[in-house]
Parts: structure tokens; sequence; C-alpha cells
């Protein structure tokens, strides 16, 4: 098993910056890739960014170039650098694990971009 924390959601005016924090639990040995998840009210869950083992990244088209995800190893924690919010990014977003046990879930963190 595998247990998921995280923080850093909010409420941020457009323009404005958060990191997000995921820090993992349990059997995190078998994990060969994080990634950061986003849902909107209506909307089905998409990924917004995931580093594999190899520090390979990928991220939505929507946020390239303004979001960050990065992994601290000693931490066992990934992070997710939001800049240049905009409204359109609010949404509860999780974190997430894929370990060859399986894929597991953080409990999600709201982040709400509005002047």
């Amino acid at each position: 098993q595998v247990q998921l924390v995280e923080s850093g959601g909010g409420l941020v005016q457009p323009g404005g910056s958060l990191r997000l924090s995921c820090t993992a639990s349990g059997s995190i040995f078998r994990i060969y890739r994080r990634g950061w998840y986003r849902q909107a009210p209506g909307k089905q869950r998409e990924l917004v960014a995931a580093i594999t083992s190899e520090d390979n990244t990928n991220y939505a088209n929507s946020v390239k170039g303004r979001f960050t995800i990065s992994r601290d190893n000693a931490k066992n924690t990934v992070y997710l650098e939001m800049n240049n919010l905009k409204a359109e990014d609010t949404a509860v977003y999780y974190c997430c694990a894929d370990s060859f046990y399986g894929t597991y879930w953080g409990q999600g963190t709201q982040v709400t971009v509005s002047s």
C-alpha cells in the first residue's frame, strides 16, 4: 500500500502562483511514476503533469510553460509549481502514484483561481 498526502492548495488571484506538495509513504519502492491530475466541476479528471523514476516528464498542453513538476527523493515528495494561474485552472488537484502493485490517489486539494 502507498499513502499520499497532498498540501498547498488554496485561493489565488489570476496570474498568481501556488506550489502543491505530495508526500508518499508505505510501499514506495515500487513506484515508477508520480503525477498530478485535476478535476473541475462537471468535467472528467485529467492528467496535469507526470514524472517518472527516470525523471522523464510530460504535461497537459494547457499547462505547458506555466506548471513544473519536480521531485525530492529524499523526502518522497513530488511538487507541482503552478505559475501564471488562470481561472480555468480551478479544480480539485489529486496526487497519483503508479506502482507495480497498483495506482494510488491522494485525497485531493482544492485550487481556486479567482479575483
